[in-house]
Formats: C-alpha cells, sequence, structure tokens
C-alpha cells in the first residue's frame, strides 16, 4: 500500500532518481491501469505485469512491484502471506514468491523490505555487468 514508494522517496537525492510509483490496491486498478492480464493478482504473472506495467507508465529504467494477500483472510486462492515480487529493468524481468507469516502489517512491512532487497540487487547485479 505505498510502502515501497514511502521508503524510496525518503532516501538520499530521491529527486534525482526516484521517478515515483503507483499504489495498485485493487485488482481491477492491476488489470486496467498496470495492463495485468485475466490472470488472479496474486501469481507471479501478475507481478511481472505490474513491474512492467509502472516502467512504461513511468518511462522508468527499473521498477518493482508487489502483489499478495496480506491478510486476514485468503484473495485469490492464496493464504495471507502469500506475496509476489518483481522487478523489471528493461533487459529482463525476476520474480520472486514468498510466503511471509504475521499480521496483516507485519506482512506488508516484510514485503516491502524484500522487494527493496530485490530492487538493489537487481541494480548492482546491472552496474557488474556494465
Amino acid at each position: 500500500g505505498g510502502m515501497v514508494a514511502s521508503a524510496l522517496s525518503a532516501a538520499e537525492a530521491a529527486a534525482q532518481w526516484f521517478r515515483g510509483g503507483l499504489v495498485a490496491y485493487s485488482s481491477g486498478v492491476k488489470h486496467e491501469v498496470l495492463g495485468v492480464p485475466e490472470v488472479p493478482v496474486v501469481s507471479g504473472e501478475a507481478a511481472e505485469a505490474m513491474a512492467a506495467g509502472v516502467r512504461k507508465l513511468l518511462r522508468a529504467d527499473v521498477a518493482v512491484a508487489v502483489t499478495g494477500a496480506g491478510g486476514p483472510s485468503q484473495q485469490d486462492g492464496a493464504v495471507p502471506g502469500t506475496v509476489f515480487l518483481a522487478v523489471d529493468d528493461g533487459a529482463g524481468v525476476e520474480v520472486r514468491r514468498r510466503r511471509l507469516g504475521g499480521e496483516p502489517e507485519e506482512v506488508c512491512t516484510a514485503a516491502a523490505e524484500q522487494a527493496l532487497t530485490m530492487l538493489v540487487e537487481r541494480l548492482r547485479g546491472a552496474q557488474r555487468r556494465r
């Protein structure tokens, strides 16, 4: 619900490199705005489409996306704590599935932390490839 964008916007010199974010909380926004196909939004395919969609919308070099069932109930048949993360850097997309424990706010915090870690790993890998 915006935790990733909040953390990025608070980082040093964010105005120079952070283009923005899109909080697509509802399934409709994920489908209509980010181009998620008619698949469950709690899926790797949805996370991949979300990252590609936001990268395109914001004309960003790299984008990260998080989608999941934070709880307390299931979504799309996924148990609470099921999260999919994706990073799209234009050269490829990496998707990870995670099963996180705790209350909804704990799941959201852990998902944001893992998304940021995944983003940093991808950016460091891109620097090594140059």
